[in-house]
């Protein structure tokens, strides 16, 4: 299955310019052959933003890109911020070429103050959609630093983790470096899908980049809006995994989760600390 991945600097606070963007880059997605188009990190809002995002999660964003996955027959993964119960959540939803919805996943490890002031942590650590024949896994930018996370994806099956994301300065090693491991280590494939250019004191890296199970990077955008392709094969993963037995070889018996409470000194990562 082809996918694309949109990078972009989007219209912080202006959904419909942001839709506009997402209907043009679903019809460039289309004309390469693609099946599943993939935005960045609260995309369809702008991520920060501050009080603006409570307002935008208490409309209905899900109609209109509902109505552009049908009219491109395009399965979208689409990130945007959701309300339920009086909680907003940093999510991604992904949307069927049918235009129903399919699956979600929200945010479960949050980033710095503007996350945890904002939003909601999820539940789950990471959420599965069975699509054409390839199982996909959701999980949102600070989500795949945790190997926790990919390893699941992997153990459940998963043939491609797909990570909208807003990674900004200084983090950059997270995308030049990170993803191919955790691709190589899991032999699967993963979608980073980062922002770009500046939204307000922040400065996205960009380095936008789809894996293969090898490591090897498919396809790449360093800086400016971009729409990276590649081919996703599941049976290119299990060859990998065949090859590369990560997964049968691991001593579960001898893994315990750290107890509950217990924190590392100095934990706490904050977009503006650079000292990590």
């Amino acid at each position: 299955m082809k996918i694309s991945a949109l990078q972009t600097a989007g219209t912080p606070g202006d959904v419909h310019a942001n839709l506009r963007a997402l209907d043009a880059a679903c019809a460039r997605a289309a004309t390469r052959g693609s099946r599943l188009l993939i935005t960045p990190e609260m995309f369809l809002t702008g991520y920060n933003i501050g009080e603006r995002v409570h307002e935008l999660a208490a409309t209905d964003l899900l109609s209109p890109v509902r109505e552009i996955a049908r009219n491109h027959r395009l399965a979208l993964v689409v990130g945007l911020p959701e309300r339920e119960h009086g909680a907003c959540y940093n999510a991604a939803v992904f949307v069927g070429p049918d235009g129903q919805v399919l699956g979600r996943h929200r945010k479960t490890h949050l980033f710095g103050q503007l996350d945890r002031t904002s939003f909601t942590p999820g539940d789950r650590l990471t959420s599965l959609v069975d699509y054409e024949g390839v199982r996909i896994a959701l999980l949102i930018c600070y989500d795949v630093e945790f190997p926790e996370t990919v390893r699941a994806a992997a153990v459940a099956g998963a043939d491609l983790v797909a990570v909208p994301t807003a990674q900004m300065e200084p983090y950059a090693f997270v995308a030049d470096h990170l993803l191919r491991v955790r691709a190589w280590e899991n032999q699967l494939y993963v979608a980073y899908v980062n922002h770009d250019g500046a939204e307000g004191d922040l400065r996205y890296v960009g380095r936008s980049c789809l894996v293969a199970p090898s490591g090897e990077v498919l396809d790449r955008a360093e800086h400016g809006d971009s729409l990276l392709s590649a081919t996703v094969d599941p049976h290119v993963v299990a060859r990998a995994r065949h090859a590369n037995p990560y997964l049968v070889d691991r001593r579960v018996d001898l893994y315990t989760d750290e107890p509950v409470g217990r924190r590392a000194p100095h934990a706490t990562r904050d977009a503006k600390d650079s000292s990590c």
